[in-house]
C-alpha cells in the first residue's frame, strides 16, 4: 500500500534517518518503536505527507487514503460533540450526492448495451461500494457507538467541544480520524489520553479494522495485544520484523547474542590467519600456504555488530524518612466544584509502605482525588496526613508546568537545596542530560525529554510518600521499565494513577476503581482487576465493540474479591430476594437474547456485503440495497437494545450485592 524506499530525512546536517526502506502492507498492524528522539513521529508526518524529506521515495499508490492522529493539535471548538464527529463524514455525504446523479442518468438512459452506459454502471458500483464500506447508511449509529467507546456519555454529545480538556478534545480527533475509515491509519501515541477501559475498546476495534494500522506507542501490552509486526527506530536505521514488541525485543536480544558470537569468532580465525601470514611471508617452503591464506583472508566477509542506541535513565529514590503507620485517611469526604459532584462520601486509608493504583474513565475523579490528598483541592469532611509524612507529587501536566525560559540545568538549580547541591549534573546525567544538553532551554526539549526532567525534580527532597499522575506518558520503553524498577525498589508508600496495564502490573497490591463518584477497592494487581473487571462483564465498551460475543464466564478469584462499601442495605425478606432474582435472570435473558440478535444480523449483513462484492448486478439492485439498510438499521437499534439491557442488568447486580 505505501512504499518507502531509501529515505532520508535530515535536521541541520546530522540524518534522522538514513536510506530506510520498508513496505506498508494491507491489514499490516505495526508497532513503530524506538526511545525518544528517534525520529517515530517525523516518520509518521513524512509518511501522510506533512514533512517533506532530503532524499528517497514516498510512494502512495492513487486511492489509497491515510488517516493520521498526531500526538498533539490544536483543535477548534465551534461544535457539539455529535456534530465534531460527524464532519468526519464529508466523503459520505459527497457519495451519497454522487450516488443520486449516477442513479438519475441511469434512469433517463436507454442505451443498455453501450459502453457508456456500462461506465455509469461501473462508476455506481465502485460508489456504492465505497458508500457501504463508509456504513453510509447508519453513520450516526456509527458516531454514537464510536464516542461512547472512547468515553464519552451520551450526556456529552450536545456538549460544545470547548468545555472539555485537551485530552478529550484529542478523543474526539481520534473518533474522527476512525470515522473516516482510511486505508492506513497512523497514530502517534493514541493511548496517551484513554483510560484502561478505551484502551480495551480502542484494541479490539483495531485488531478487526479493515485498514492498515501503523501506531507509535509506549504501552507494551497494548503493542503486545495488537500488533503483529515491530519496526524500531535506532541511530538512523531501522529494523524490521513480523512479531510482536515483546517477541521482536527478544529475538533481536538472541540475534546479537549470536551476532557477537560469531563476530568474535570471526576475529580469532582473522588473528590468527594474519598471525601465519605475517610469521610464514618470508620462508619458501610456506610461500603456497601463505598466498592461499592471504586470498583466503581477501574472500571473508566481515561481520558487523549492529550498532544500537543502549543509553537509559538511571535511578532510584532516596530512602523514605521514617513516618506514622496510617500515611493519609479520608473519613466521609465528598468534594464539588460549584454543583458538579465529583466525588461523594469517600472513605479511604493508606499505610506505611502500600502501593495503590487509582484507575477509572477519565473524569470519574482519579485526579480530583489526588489533589485533595495533597491538599490543592478543598473538601468536605475529614482528611487527615499521618505523623510526620513528606510527599513528592507528579502532575498529569508536570511537563507543561516547566518554565520554558529557564535551561535544563537552572530548573533544577532553583529548587535545589543544600548537599544536593553539589550532585545536580550527576542527578541530570542519569536522566540522560550530559555535556551541553544540560544548557538546553526547557522550550527546545521533545516531549519524552520534559517528562524525564519533570521526573529528576522528584529525586531532590526525600518522600515517604509518592502520589504520581500518569507519569509514563511521553516516557520511552526503557525509561518507563527503569521507573517501573526504580518505584518497585521505592519503600515508601505509593498512589499512581495511570492506564498503562505493563506498567502497573507487579507494581501495586491494592486498585481503586473510580465510578459513579465514589471509590471502590479491589485486593490483588491489575491483572486480578481487568480480570475481575471482565467477568463481572461491566466493560460495556468492550462487549458492543466485539458485537454480541458473549464475555466467558468465570468465578473471580479470591485476591481480585472487591471489598464491601462502607454503608450498609437493610437485608431483604424471602420474597423480596426470589422477585430481584427473576427480574435478573430476565434480564440476563434479555442480554443473552440481544447478543444473539446482533451476531444473526452481522451474519447477514457480511453475507450480502460479499454478494455485492462478488456480483456488480446485485449491487446495482435497488431492492436488495433496501434490504441491506434495513440490515444495517435493525443491527443498530440491536446495539442499543443490547446497552440499555446491559445497564439495567449491571444495576440488578450491584442492587442484590
Amino acid at each position: 500500500m505505501i512504499s518507502v524506499s531509501n529515505l532520508t530525512v535530515e535536521f541541520s546536517g546530522v540524518p534522522l534517518f538514513n536510506n530506510i526502506s520498508f513496505l506498508i502492507n494491507p491489514r499490516d498492524r505495526i508497532g513503530l518503536t524506538g526511545k525518544n528522539g528517534a525520529g517515530k513521529s517525523t516518520l509518521l508526518k513524512v509518511l501522510c505527507g506533512a514533512q517533506n524529506y532530503d532524499t528517497g521515495a514516498v510512494s502512495v499508490p492513487r486511492g489509497v487514503t491515510i488517516g493520521y492522529l498526531p500526538q498533539h493539535m490544536s483543535v477548534e471548538d465551534k461544535h457539539t460533540v455529535f456534530d465534531e464527529a460527524l464532519s468526519a463524514f464529508v466523503e459520505v455525504k459527497q457519495l451519497e450526492k454522487d450516488i443520486e446523479k449516477l442513479n438519475n442518468q441511469l434512469a433517463e438512459r436507454t442505451d443498455y448495451e453501450s459502453d457508456e452506459y456500462m461506465n455509469l454502471i461501473h462508476e455506481l458500483t465502485e460508489k456504492n461500494d465505497r458508500f457501504h464500506l463508509l456504513s453510509g447508511h447508519n453513520i450516526e449509529g456509527e458516531v454514537e457507538s464510536t464516542l461512547i467507546g472512547l468515553g464519552f456519555e451520551r450526556t456529552d454529545f450536545t456538549r460544545q467541544t470547548g468545555e472539555f480538556s485537551g485530552g478529550w478534545r484529542m478523543r474526539i480527533e481520534l473518533a474522527k480520524v476512525l470515522l473516516r475509515h482510511p486505508d492506513v491509519l497512523l497514530l502517534d501515541e493514541p493511548t496517551n489520553h484513554l483510560d484502561i477501559e478505551s484502551v480495551q475498546w480502542f484494541e479490539d476495534m483495531l485488531k478487526t479494522y479493515e485498514g492498515a494500522v501503523v501506531v507509535v506507542s509506549h504501552d507494551k501490552a497494548f503493542l503486545d495485544n495488537l500488533t503483529n509486526r515491530t519496526i524500531e527506530i535506532s541511530l538512523g536505521k531501522i529494523y524490521d520484523f513480523k512479531l510482536s514488541y515483546s517477541d521482536y525485543v527478544k529475538q533481536r536480544t538472541e540475534m546479537l547474542e549470536q551476532q557477537k558470537a560469531a563476530y568474535e569468532n570471526q576475529q580469532k580465525m582473522i588473528d590468527d590467519t594474519e598471525k601465519f601470514i605475517e610469521r610464514f611471508r618470508y620462508k619458501a617452503t610456506k610461500a603456497v600456504q601463505v598466498q592461499s591464506r592471504i586470498k583466503q583472508l581477501e574472500k571473508v566477509e566481515r561481520i558487523e555488530l549492529d550498532e544500537f542506541d543502549t543509553s537509559a535513565i538511571h535511578f532510584r529514590f532516596p530512602p523514605a524518612p521514617h513516618c506514622g503507620q496510617i500515611v493519609i485517611e479520608t473519613k466521609g469526604m465528598s468534594k464539588s466544584f460549584g454543583d458538579n459532584l465529583i466525588l461523594e462520601n469517600i472513605d479511604f486509608m493508606l499505610e506505611r509502605g502500600q502501593k495503590v493504583a487509582f484507575v477509572g474513565r477519565n473524569g470519574e475523579g482519579k485526579t480530583t482525588m489526588s489533589k485533595v490528598l495533597l491538599g490543592i483541592y478543598e473538601s468536605t469532611g475529614i482528611v487527615k496526613i499521618g505523623h510526620n509524612v513528606t510527599i513528592g507529587y507528579y502532575a498529569q501536566n508536570q511537563s507543561e508546568m516547566l518554565d520554558d525560559n529557564k535551561t535544563v540545568f537552572q530548573t533544577i538549580d532553583d529548587i535545589a537545596k543544600g548537599e544536593i547541591r553539589t550532585k545536580i549534573r550527576d542527578i541530570l546525567a542519569s536522566f540522560l542530560f550530559r555535556g551541553e544538553e544540560i544548557d538546553k532551554k526547557v522550550s527546545v526539549l521533545s516531549g519524552g525529554e520534559k517528562a524525564r526532567l519533570s521526573m529528576a525534580k522528584l529525586l531532590l527532597e526525600p518522600a515517604n510518600l509518592l502520589v504520581l499522575d500518569e507519569p509514563t506518558n511521553h516516557l520511552d520503553m526503557r525509561s518507563k521499565d527503569i521507573l517501573k524498577q526504580a518505584l518497585i525498589a521505592y519503600d515508601g508508600a505509593l498512589i499512581i494513577v495511570s492506564h498503562d496495564r505493563d506498567f502497573l502490573d507487579g507494581m501495586v497490591d491494592v486498585v481503586y476503581e473510580f465510578r459513579h463518584k465514589k471509590m471502590k477497592q479491589y485486593l490483588g494487581g491489575i491483572a486480578d482487576f481487568l480480570h475481575y473487571k471482565k467477568m463481572q462483564n461491566l466493560n460495556q465498551l468492550n462487549a458492543v465493540q466485539q458485537k454480541g460475543n458473549q464475555a466467558k464466564t468465570e468465578k473471580p478469584t479470591a485476591e481480585a474479591k472487591p471489598q464491601p462499601e462502607n454503608k450498609t442495605k437493610s437485608k431483604l425478606s424471602y420474597e423480596e430476594q426470589k422477585e430481584a432474582e427473576r427480574k435478573l435472570r430476565t434480564a440476563r435473558k434479555k442480554v443473552e437474547e440481544t447478543e444473539q440478535l446482533i451476531t444473526e444480523t452481522e451474519q447477514q449483513i457480511a453475507s450480502m456485503e460479499e454478494l455485492f462484492a462478488n456480483d456488480p448486478q446485485a449491487s446495482a439492485d435497488a431492492t436488495k440495497f433496501e434490504e441491506y439498510s434495513n440490515m444495517k438499521k435493525k443491527l443498530a437499534d440491536a446495539i442499543n437494545q443490547w446497552e440499555n439491557f446491559s445497564e439495567q442488568l449491571d444495576k440488578l447486580e450491584r442492587e442484590l450485592k
